[in-house]
């Protein structure tokens, strides 16, 4: 059974989540585990949380390891702290209901995308928003298009080690009301808007280690792309959809920049989400053996 659309979800405190994390029981046996970005915060993927949850699914949206804190606390971690910071909490989902899915926007789906991959047998699919393996979208500057290929020695040159990118308007959103919304309660939601070298260079090693498991990689994908994304071109997508070793599926957004989550197709994102999801699940599950005459 579907909620209405004015319905408020229910919530209760999943083991582990912390204050910025937030879970939703739903009313079918399909859980999504959703994964925010660099530098983001689960608060990101709220709307997109509802709107699944509406639809049934139960939603989980922890905090990855060193998020939610301060730029020396994200610092502190790695690419694979990351990733395990997501393990309990898909082992938990995974304890409630029968499919669990992955979702995530931007570095958060490339993470979602490996945990599934790596967890093959507790994760049905996996939903990438805005993938991005290079920073090269239409807002991005000359700076930060040269500086992401210098990051790794950058990474070792002790002068730039407090060195950090700041976020340029629109922030990825086209939606105005929204983008207002979303930037001006950033810090107390627990989002970054400065981007440290040593976060950076965590990003370009999970892109490495993508980009050379994609080929083995047969866990069910849908990459959902914005074809004005002002922070990562489609060709990011496109990659990844060429160099995928399974079945994987790339829809493009008209309406929306590079946050595709809370913008103008938020709704669309949704839909998309919650139809390949059901799927994949329809797909995964076991088939009825016909009992003897």
């Amino acid at each position: 059974m579907q909620r209405s659309a004015n319905e408020e979800p229910m919530m209760r405190t999943a083991p582990g989540a912390g204050d910025h994390s937030f879970f939703f029981e739903g009313s079918r046996n399909e859980g999504v585990l959703l994964i925010h970005g660099l530098t983001g915060a689960p608060v990101e993927m709220r709307f997109v949380g509802k709107a699944l949850n509406r639809m049934g699914f139960t939603v989980y949206a922890p905090v990855l390891a060193g998020h939610c804190q301060d730029i020396a606390a994200l610092e502190a971690t790695t690419y694979e702290d990351w990733i395990e910071s997501l393990r309990g909490p898909l082992n938990w989902l995974k304890g409630q209901v029968r499919h669990v899915h992955t979702a995530g926007i931007c570095v958060g789906g490339a993470l979602g995308l490996m945990l599934a991959h790596q967890e093959r047998l507790k994760a049905g699919s996996s939903v990438v928003y805005s993938p991005t393996m290079t920073y090269d979208g239409w807002n991005q500057t000359m700076l930060a298009r040269i500086g992401q290929h210098l990051i790794e020695p950058l990474k070792w040159a002790r002068p730039f080690h407090h060195l950090s990118f700041q976020e340029r308007s629109p922030f990825g959103i086209k939606d105005e009301r929204m983008r207002r919304f979303i930037v001006e309660g950033a810090s107390m939601k627990g989002i970054l808007h400065a981007m440290p070298v040593g976060a950076l260079y965590q990003n370009f090693r999970l892109n490495r280690a993508l980009k050379a498991a994609l080929p083995k990689i047969a866990v069910p994908t849908l990459l959902l792309h914005a074809l004005d994304d002002d922070i990562s071109h489609p060709r990011n997508a496109e990659k990844i959809k060429r160099l995928h070793g399974g079945q994987c599926e790339l829809r493009y957004l008209h309406d929306s920049y590079h946050m595709i989550h809370v913008d103008h197709e938020r709704d669309l994102v949704a839909q998309m989400t919650a139809e390949f999801m059901t799927k994949a699940g329809s797909a995964a599950a076991p088939v009825p053996q016909l009992a003897a005459a």
